[in-house]
């Protein structure tokens, strides 16, 4: 390896690239934060006529439709985004998602068109649940590219940042939207118009997220790797861009540890952001706004921890913050759930923070993590393939399944138990993990932000553990260094 090899990416470039991304994972969240809030005011609008507890499910089976697409979405946008780009995915993807939640906002409600308004209510989060099929994916792909490798885990981080400041945009938009209606137009305002607001407040943001998303560049590792042929498909080649059927040939383990750690992130994650808001109101008992006003400044302050995590994870590793993450999920959910019983505003925040810790500790390395699974080559699809069964299964369908738990037996604990359960899971997926912190990405050259850098890694690489030119698209005369058999970053 020379020093022409490795790739310098200027700090100015990073930001650039990381924030034409964030915007995108902040209108996808920016939309749960308004459907979680109004879920109980959405169950009015559109189910008018069904019995409470079953308006309830039929609410939140909207969370579930836009999950049960996501792997579609991801097993064809995905591929796309190795063999078409990075940034040409992420922009449709954005438009598409944008233009959905906006939609929404204009829809005809059941007291126009009888039950039947929960048709096109579906079928737009199913559009939205598509689009996302690339967007985590894409987006998770395109950072942990951009980033350098001894600072992958603090870069990668601000993804989920966007992620949760745009859930507490939602229900600050909702909260305020709440406030302002209801004393214009009495009690009833927001079943009456206001509930359309948030929605249609998606559309100019989603404009500037486009504009954002125009602005972005390719990844320089995916650049480098087109370049040296290692995008072009060749099934008997780990290494090479796969297809569907060769991504689970080559990457199978990879695909369900990633699924694992997945399905303990996201079923924590929207246990916080998509069902709380719920929860609070129909088994606690407080009010729309009390559960925002609970809710937002945890999620900011979580939001703020996050980078914090991911440079931890950088120093420490992935998988000793992983393992973190497990233990204080075991000991801290059912607590949680106790002390939110008490139904006071304090009560709710200390539970809240107990469920968030976690949550921050899951989250924070994962942008970082979950790419370096898989080869550059097949990263978007693989990621987009393994992501997105998780979710689908197990992370989006957080909401309909706690509360279908709580209404079979009467356990309002139910929640804790569901998110406890694939946190022990992930546990064991973990300890099998290979460490891929500060190592260059399978597929790539290193990535540092200085010359200097450069020099320094490439003056020492012979006796630097953390790389491996095997798995490299360098220009080595054959016989130099050996194939390997199945370069993985996993045990």
């Amino acid at each position: 390896m020379r020093v022409d090899d490795v790739l310098v990416v200027k700090r100015s470039r990073i930001r650039t690239a990381i924030s034409g991304t964030v915007v995108g994972n902040f209108m996808e969240w920016f939309d749960f934060g308004i459907y979680g809030y109004l879920a109980v005011t959405m169950t009015v609008v559109f189910t008018e006529g069904l019995p409470p507890e079953a308006g309830i499910l039929v609410t939140l089976f909207g969370f579930a439709v836009s999950f049960l697409v996501r792997p579609l979405g991801g097993a064809i946008l995905g591929p796309l985004g190795d063999k078409l780009g990075r940034k040409k995915i992420l922009f449709l993807t954005m438009s598409m998602m944008a233009a959905a939640t906006a939609l929404i906002g204009v829809l005809p409600t059941a007291a126009q068109i009888g039950l039947w308004a929960i048709a096109p209510l579906y079928l737009l989060k199913m559009i939205q649940g598509f689009s996302t099929g690339g967007e985590y994916a894409g987006a998770a792909t395109y950072v942990a590219e951009f980033s350098p490798d001894r600072r992958r885990g603090f870069w990668a981080s601000w993804l989920d940042v966007g992620s949760y400041v745009g859930f507490a945009a939602g229900a600050g938009t909702v909260a305020v939207t709440t406030l302002i209606v209801e004393s214009l137009a009495g009690s009833n305002g927001m079943v009456e118009f206001g509930w359309r607001i948030p929605f249609l407040i998606a559309l100019p943001l989603g404009a500037v997220a486009v504009w954002f998303r125009l602005k972005i560049p390719e990844t320089p590792a995916y650049e480098v790797a087109e370049n040296a042929g290692g995008t072009d498909a060749a099934s008997a080649d780990p290494m090479a861009r796969q297809g569907i059927g060769g991504i689970f040939r080559h990457y199978w383990r990879q695909i369900l540890i990633a699924m694992a750690i997945v399905a303990a992130t996201q079923t924590a994650g929207y246990a916080l952001t998509s069902y709380l808001p719920t929860y609070l109101e129909k088994d606690v008992g407080v009010s729309n706004i009390t559960a925002a006003v609970s809710t937002i400044p945890v999620l900011l302050v979580m939001s703020a921890c996050l980078p914090l995590v991911g440079h931890l994870s950088d120093k420490l590793g992935r998988k000793p913050v992983y393992l973190m993450a497990v233990v204080a999920t075991l000991v801290l959910m059912v607590p949680a759930f106790a002390v939110m019983q008490i139904g006071e505003v304090w009560s709710i925040m200390i539970a809240l923070v107990m469920i968030a810790g976690p949550v921050a500790l899951w989250a924070g390395p994962s942008a970082a993590s979950l790419p370096a699974f898989f080869p550059t080559a097949s990263r978007f699809g693989a990621m987009a393939i393994a992501f997105n069964l998780s979710v689908s299964l197990f992370g989006g369908t957080t909401p309909l399944f706690s509360e279908f738990l709580i209404q079979l037996t009467g356990n309002t604990y139910m929640p804790a138990f569901y998110i406890m359960f694939f946190a022990a899971v992930a546990g064991v997926a973990v300890v099998t993990m290979k460490e891929s912190a500060r190592r260059p990405l399978i597929g790539s050259v290193p990535t540092v932000e200085t010359k200097a850098e450069a020099v320094e890694l490439v003056e020492g690489q012979d006796d630097n553990p953390l790389i491996d030119t095997r798995t490299m698209p360098l220009d080595i005369l054959p016989g130099q260094v050996p194939a390997p058999e199945q370069p993985t970053p996993v045990a």
